[in-house]
């Protein structure tokens, strides 16, 4: 059972690194002064579209290796929340014809929290860092 869990956390943990990576390097790809543009239009200050393309571009990359997948994936929640209640949630669950609506955003937030709440273990990098990690408590318990 704890491996279907893990092949399942694999899966999310690889989508949605893909997925927000894509977003991210698409928000620089198009030209990034589009975006704070856009960010400004609606009220948001100019300068976090950066640090949402930033977020997307990284946090995406760290998932799909499995580094820091509790932390990055918190994140992905928080800025999921804040998509939807400062853009999405006025134009409704599917959208008003001109704007997607929050039904993906809202997948992408639940994907997250999954993850947050049970990380992934599954060919992720953490595991590399803290089996080095527990062999070396176990060599300085045994001396």
């Amino acid at each position: 059972m704890l491996l279907k869990q893990e092949i399942g956390a694999l899966i999310l943990r690889v989508v949605l690194g893909l997925t927000f990576f894509i977003h991210g390097f698409v928000k620089f790809q198009g030209g990034i002064e589009n975006q704070v543009g856009w960010f400004e239009s609606i009220g948001l200050p100019g300068f976090m579209a950066y640090g949402t393309a930033l977020i997307e571009l990284i946090g995406g990359i760290l998932l799909v290796i499995g580094l820091g997948t509790r932390f990055v994936s918190t994140i992905f929640v928080l800025l999921m929340v804040g998509a939807t209640i400062t853009v999405k949630l006025a134009v409704g669950f599917l959208g008003n014809g001109q704007m997607a609506g929050y039904e993906l955003d809202l997948a992408y937030a639940a994907m997250a929290l999954y993850l947050a709440i049970n990380g992934s273990k599954l060919f992720a990098v953490n595991q590399l860092i803290h089996k080095e990690d527990n062999h070396s408590h176990q060599l300085k318990n045994m001396g």
